[in-house]
């Protein structure tokens, strides 16, 4: 527990006290964000306010894990895992990848950064990595961080996503992990477009699922076979994580909420993407954080039926898409429409928690 609470003191710390630094060098250097034309004319105001600060997100997620990782190994109440570092090489490859997409947007002074071929390769590069590594390195009971069955609130042992040691099995799990990967990465990246929306909700998942990850820990098989125990490697790292996740978020939050004195860009939303499907990945439970991270799902489905209504009918489903945007053509605040998307965000991860801890008393027999 005291491993959780630094990660996540670390990472707040450093995220509140990096993005003021940040501030003041892209406002010096006039590194400012460019604003869709055809988005809601309020958000006009926002062109040149400073963008990437997704860089203080990622420091402060990277040095509190390195520092709680250290005070763990001098300590000997655990240290660095080979899921902690699958997690943040996914982080941090999606948050390069977003870095430069920013870079781009402001180097020729657009709204456009990477093209849609060139942000999928990055985002498929990195996914198979991330798939290959997680099926590797077991530890003394077998577990690796990641396993080819599909998981809910723990692997569904009927699905073995793979159907055993074939190249066909091998290349339907990859498959799986890209569509995961880019659907969370992107699902963030959709839903950065509101002063501390993205950054709040992030925020509220990571929260969640430092509980969730919390627990596992606390009723893990190898601590001694009991019904309901959680076959997760590391679990303790990826509440360090979470709780890092969390931290960070809310330091950023502080100069991300309306009005909105820095934006985290590309570099933070594809980067705090990655956290989310590394951690559902690996703690076992990708089925379980489509309810966790509703919000998201809604913010990306949104997109998705829009995109295809106009394709085939010629008409719009939403005002305008992503989801938040449609609030504001009908004249909510941008303020409301954050306040009650963290309401609703709040909502989803309180359902997720009551679903998981749920399961775990009728198997507990409690």
């Amino acid at each position: 527990m005291t491993q959780i609470i630094i990660a996540a003191a670390v990472a707040l710390l450093v995220s509140v006290l990096l993005t003021p630094v940040l501030i003041k060098r892209f406002s010096a250097e006039g590194i400012g964000q460019e604003i869709r034309e055809e988005g809601p004319k309020s958000h006009l105001r926002k062109r040149g306010t400073p963008t990437m600060g997704g860089i203080a997100i990622i420091t402060a997620i990277s040095v509190a894990y390195l520092v709680t990782g250290i005070y763990g190994e001098l300590t000997h109440q655990g240290g660095f895992s080979a899921t902690g570092a699958v997690v943040m090489f996914l982080m941090l490859a999606l948050g390069g990848l977003g870095f430069a997409d920013d870079f781009i947007k402001l180097y020729k002074g657009r709204n456009l950064g990477l093209n849609k071929k060139a942000k999928l390769i990055g985002q498929f590069a990195a996914a198979m990595i991330f798939g290959v590594l997680i099926l590797q390195f077991p530890d003394e009971n077998g577990l690796t961080p990641g396993s080819t069955h599909l998981s809910f609130l723990r692997d569904i042992g009927s699905w073995d996503l793979a159907v055993g040691p074939t190249i066909i099995g091998i290349v339907v799990f990859l498959a799986f992990i890209y569509i995961l990967v880019s659907a969370w990465s992107n699902a963030v990246n959709l839903t950065d477009g509101l002063d501390g929306l993205a950054a709040g909700t992030t925020g509220i998942v990571m929260g969640v699922y430092t509980l969730i990850t919390f627990w596992q820990y606390r009723n893990a098989c190898t601590a001694g076979a009991e019904p309901g125990c959680y076959n997760v490697r590391d679990p303790l790292d990826l509440a360090i994580l979470a709780a890092a996740g969390m931290g960070a978020c809310v330091g950023f939050l502080w100069w991300n909420a309306a009005p909105a004195q820095i934006f985290m860009g590309d570099t933070g939303s594809l980067a705090l993407g990655g956290l989310v499907a590394g951690i559902s990945v690996t703690s076992r439970t990708e089925l379980l954080m489509i309810v966790v991270g509703l919000l998201f799902v809604l913010e990306a489905a949104s997109v998705v039926i829009q995109v295809a209504s106009f394709k085939t009918t010629g008409k719009r489903v939403f005002k305008m898409a992503p989801l938040h945007h449609h609030f504001e053509h009908i004249n909510w605040a941008e303020t409301t429409v954050v306040i009650r998307f963290w309401l609703l965000a709040g909502l989803f991860g309180m359902i997720g928690i009551a679903i998981f801890y749920g399961e775990w008393l009728s198997l507990a027999g409690v």
